[in-house]
């Protein structure tokens, strides 16, 4: 059981450092074109900020490294 959750884990840290570097990189084209005051921008903001807190929590317990 604690394999499978240990597994579990990994799957999900991957997939929120992923989806994290993913909205950054959207950010970053947007903000390129001038595109920071859109509906899509925002959200994706709030999102970001949502996930950067996840991370810190991960990293606050000793669950990653300092990278956020």
């Amino acid at each position: 059981m604690d394999q499978k959750r240990l597994e579990a884990f990994e799957k999900m840290l991957a997939a929120v450092q992923k989806e994290y570097a993913d909205m950054i990189s959207s950010m970053n084209k947007m903000k390129a074109d001038g595109k920071v005051k859109t509906v899509t921008y925002q959200q994706l903001m709030a999102r970001k900020l949502m996930y950067q807190n996840m991370l810190s929590l991960y990293q606050i317990y000793g669950l990653v490294e300092e990278s956020v």
